[in-house]
């Protein structure tokens, strides 16, 4: 598995957001109030792969006080890393394409709602965005001094 590039989850999140506020054109006037529950739920998860991504990061260094990992759990922790990064990139692309919809119709009170909510979930999906790439980070194989060696004998 290779680690997830910042420019691919930007394009995602820019096509989403384009074909987003394209649909909203037609759909919005019949879609329900957007519920604001999403912006908790987000940073939630945020907090938990921070916080998952500083402990895993810590028992990979082989800190003291901490036991060591078993590689599979490593494997599945990067898996759920790049899962929620390209998860929540959409997140960002969707509820952008609401932001930039909504900028021009925050002279009505449902748009103007609807506008604050969405620009809250979409700061949220982005720390998990954020969150999710850094526990990617943390699930890295540190390199051995050995290794370092190696490499500069060669050059």
């Amino acid at each position: 598995m290779k680690p997830t590039k910042p420019a691919v989850l930007i394009a995602l999140a820019v096509v989403i957001s384009a074909i987003t506020w394209a649909v909203l054109g037609f759909t919005y006037v019949s879609l329900p109030p957007m519920p604001w529950t999403a912006v908790p739920t987000l940073l939630l998860l945020a907090l938990g792969e921070a916080f998952t991504g500083v402990n895993i990061r810590g028992r990979i260094q082989r800190k003291p006080d901490t036991k060591p990992v078993e590689p599979l759990v490593v494997v599945r922790m990067a898996a759920l890393g790049k899962a929620s990064a390209h998860a929540a990139a959409v997140l960002v692309g969707v509820f952008g394409g609401f932001v930039g919809y909504l900028g021009s119709s925050l002279d009505k009170a449902t748009p103007r709602r609807d506008f604050f909510v969405s620009t809250g979930t979409f700061l949220a999906a982005l720390a998990l965005v954020v969150a999710a790439l850094f526990l990617e980070y943390a699930c890295r194989v540190p390199k051995r001094p050995e290794d370092e060696n190696d490499r500069t004998s060669r050059t």
